[in-house]
């Protein structure tokens, strides 16, 4: 079956439970009959001589799953809407896809001014009534229609919206289920965001292809992750970046590994937590590598090396290259405590050299589509290496790129917010290594004459700013006499990400989740190193200063 339409008409007979929210559950056929009760309202909707386009900016619920079944069965494209957005940015993903209108619920109708309908309004259920008990639609999608439009951020400017065809996510879901053995008896736990494309092919479409049952958190929480497992039964969690982390930072009990998890899987798992998580709580955790638009996957083997991506999953092939010359770069020399020491060179972009991939296009974006595919190559716009064995490490990404909790962003607009701030002549953003995976944003102030850095007032400052992402506030400050610049004004950013909190000039940091700023100390900066050695992932930050 090859597209989401054909994988729920195969469940509209079928009465084990398809989804599963706090106390409510729904029989595979009744989340049928609610999307086919969501189709014949998004058809009657739809809007004429232009995309029919459905933007979703919910959290986990029911809705949300509803939302893209009735999408499917209707010929509409969902679009993934990230309410860590704000003000004019998220008007902007908006307008950029063509929204005909926004699903969404009131703790999120005040983020944005396009045309919404709020699902938890009485309005949205005396809209909806008319269409109860709606048939199936006779016909639909082809496998090439695109069932979403999934935002990622690139190296610069403006998020783009990723094209993902039926056939892909089915074929995603379908794979996945039989790399699994998912079956109507598993229990797949989904918290990740429905629109990120990790949540889309591992939380919902695997779902649909194997009959399991769907089990939704409104949002993650480590403290109830082991509760809900053992509640709900979950056979299967999928997740991006930190979790794992955040459950493993949970109090031990000697009983963690009586439960019925028995596959983690996702992304950009700090290498030493993969194992730690395993052996805590009894389950096997597949990571690898991948992004959202589908040109470059990487699996990890068991004598994948520690802290190493793995090798790209067959047919993809990869290579590192000079992003400025496109030559490929020489595999990494490492030293006797595993350093790289030829990083000037080793380190590269991370290429396809047969292509785009599985690479769909942006929408409404021929220039990004030509710098993401040029030459016949693939650029992931990730930077790494590779060692004489052929495996894969990844050192970061190109440019402004930083990658928060498994979310990509821009540094220019973080630096426009924090350019407000009355004291701030000039602020340079950019990615440091995260102790525990992905980046961590750090910022270089260049202050007035005569002003001194108040952590208290500086954090009272970026709470009030009503566009500024939770994931972009600084971890790190850097109180800088002056920014290395090149002979034109440019900031030197490379210099600064070199150096990261290991400086001469005061750093103020938020240590944990803090949402205060305090001085950073030799004793924190330690205390930092032993983590990133205890982590496994010292190498990130010897690659910063090379």
């Amino acid at each position: 079956m090859t597209t989401i339409d054909a994988l729920l008409r195969a469940r509209v007979e079928d009465t084990r439970i398809g989804l599963r929210f706090e106390d409510s559950s729904w029989t595979w056929a009744e989340v049928v009959g609610e999307a086919a009760q969501r189709a014949a309202f998004m058809r009657a909707h739809a809007p004429i001589d232009a995309p029919f386009h459905v933007g979703v900016l919910l959290d986990n619920i029911p809705e949300f799953w509803f939302t893209l079944c009735g999408a499917a069965l209707a010929g509409a494209t969902i679009v993934g809407v990230n309410p860590t957005r704000r003000g004019a940015e998220l008007a902007r993903d908006i307008a950029h896809t063509d929204c005909a209108f926004v699903v969404t619920e009131t703790r999120h109708r005040n983020l944005f001014d396009a045309a919404a309908l709020v699902v938890d309004d009485r309005a949205w259920a005396a809209s909806l009534a008319p269409f109860a008990g709606a048939p199936l639609p006779k016909t639909g999608p082809a496998p090439t229609d695109t069932f979403m439009l999934i935002f990622t951020s690139g190296t610069t400017g403006a998020p783009k919206a990723v094209r993902m065809r039926h056939e892909r996510l089915a074929t995603y879901g379908a794979k996945l289920a039989g790399m699994f053995g998912l079956g109507p008896d598993d229990v797949c736990y989904s918290v990740m965001p429905l629109f990120h494309s990790n949540a889309a092919v591992a939380g919902f479409t695997n779902v649909v292809a194997s009959g399991a049952t769907g089990v939704l958190r409104r949002r993650f929480s480590a403290t109830n992750f082991l509760p809900d497992v053992r509640r709900y039964g979950v056979t299967f969690f999928n997740y991006v970046g930190k979790p794992l982390s955040y459950i493993l930072a949970t109090p031990e009990h000697a009983d963690d590994a009586d439960n019925p998890l028995r596959i983690a899987f996702g992304n950009e798992a700090a290498p030493l937590d993969i194992d730690r998580f395993a052996r805590r709580f009894g389950c096997v955790v597949a990571d690898g590598y991948g992004s959202t638009e589908g040109g470059m996957n990487m699996s990890r083997t068991p004598d994948t090396p520690v802290g190493s991506l793995g090798l790209p999953v067959t047919p993809l092939r990869a290579v590192i290259r000079d992003p400025e010359t496109g030559d490929e770069c020489p595999p990494a020399q490492f030293d006797d405590e595993g350093r790289v020491v030829n990083a000037d060179v080793a380190i590269g972009e991370i290429v396809n050299p047969d292509g785009a991939g599985g690479f769909e296009g942006y929408y409404n974006n021929p220039a990004a589509d030509a710098e993401r595919v040029r030459g016949g190559v693939y650029w992931t716009g990730d930077l790494g290496y590779r060692d004489e064995q052929g495996f894969f490490y990844f050192a970061g990404r190109s440019d402004d790129w930083l990658r928060v909790d498994g979310e990509n962003f821009a540094a220019t607009p973080v630096e426009l917010v924090l350019a407000r701030h009355p004291d701030v002549i000039s602020a340079a953003v950019y990615a440091v290594p995260s102790v525990d995976v992905g980046d961590e944003v750090m910022t270089a102030l260049h202050l007035r004459e005569g002003a001194v850095f108040d952590p208290a007032a500086f954090a009272e400052f970026l709470a009030a700013q009503s566009d500024l992402s939770p994931k972009w506030i600084p971890r790190f400050v850097r109180v800088a006499e002056h920014l290395p610049s090149t002979a034109t004004q440019k900031v030197l950013k490379r210099v600064l990400r070199y150096e990261h909190w290991e400086c001469d000039e005061p750093i103020w940091w938020r240590p944990g989740r803090d949402a205060s700023f305090r001085s950073l100390t030799p004793d924190d900066v330690a205390a930092l190193r032993a983590e990133f050695v205890a982590r496994g992932r010292a190498h990130l930050v010897t690659l910063d200063r090379h």
